[in-house]
């Protein structure tokens, strides 16, 4: 058994296969973007994995690949809010060196040999611990905490040389949407200071849809929502975000919604930022996109 670990223009509605892909100048002001990005399942990109067809590899993997390009400046540290960590209250790594925790099994023996030595920023760790307890948060540090799947896949492929300083930021436990709604917002000074955040989850998580090849129509009912939702007038934006659970197929996308709750980190952190689908495609036979914002 496989375990993924516990824890410019906008296409139409009816698109069901083919990736679009947003070509964008980068920032448009010295703020460093914010982006939402789909982590795939387990290693895929660096081990074979016959559940995911080799094009959709390809096509996630080259949109990672191409994506810092994209986004203009080389920021000077990565903030990763990822799925696959939930803490009581927000909790960011602390650790110099943080290693790798290969939070998946099942997998083969090259699935847990996969390095990415970024170092850690303690001191960016205390940042966001103050900006997010001036904003009433309770916080807490993590020094023996690593590079779950949710970072360390997607941005060994953005990011292969591992040379930006790199903290991980939990979850809160609860996921309640405007609790990271919130937590973002308080972020958003981190995007003057070089600071690109990137939250890491998967616009569809229903593993067993996955597994038997039975999520397209749900996925493509939920993608039509949250591409709209997350392109519209940031304060529209943000109130459809939070009500996520009345949008068309919700549940059946999300079961559980720890792979979604990064992105409204992403949209708190965008603030007055309009949101673009940065790319859309099939990966595990489901619509899932990313968004960026600035």
């Amino acid at each position: 058994m496989l375990s993924f670990g516990v824890g410019q223009s906008v296409p139409p509605a009816g698109l069901v296969s083919g990736a679009v892909r947003s070509h964008f100048c980068g920032m448009s002001s010295s703020r460093t973007p914010v982006v939402y990005i789909p982590h795939g399942g387990g290693p895929w990109p660096f081990v074979e994995l016959p559940v995911f067809p080799r094009a959709e590899v390809d096509e996630l993997r080259e949109f990672l690949t191409g994506l810092p390009a994209e986004l203009g400046a080389r920021p000077r540290a990565l903030l990763v809010v990822s799925a696959h960590w939930e803490e009581s209250v927000p909790t960011v790594m602390s650790s110099p060196q943080p290693p790798i925790f290969y939070d998946y099994y099942g997998f083969p023996p090259e699935s847990y040999e996969i390095t990415w030595p970024a170092p850690g920023d303690p001191a960016l760790a205390e940042r966001v611990r103050g900006l997010l307890g001036e904003a009433g948060f309770q916080t807490a540090a993590d020094p023996e905490r690593g590079f779950d799947h949710g970072t360390f896949v997607p941005l060994k492929l953005m990011y292969p040389d591992a040379d930006l300083p790199t903290v991980q930021l939990s979850l809160k436990t609860g996921l309640e949407p405007a609790e990271h709604l919130a937590l973002g917002r308080a972020l958003a000074p981190l995007r003057d200071e070089g600071v690109l955040i990137i939250g890491s989850g998967m616009s569809f998580h229903n593993l067993r849809r996955f597994f038997d090849r039975g999520g397209r129509a749900v996925s493509v009912a939920f993608d039509a929502w949250l591409r709209e939702a997350a392109t519209a007038e940031p304060e529209q934006r943000d109130r459809l975000l939070e009500a996520w659970p009345t949008a068309p197929s919700a549940r059946r996308a999300h079961p559980r919604e720890e792979h979604l709750l990064p992105l409204m980190v992403v949209a708190g952190a965008a603030g007055a930022d309009r949101g673009r689908i940065a790319w859309s495609g099939l990966f595990g036979d489901a619509r899932i996109t990313a968004v960026a914002c600035g």
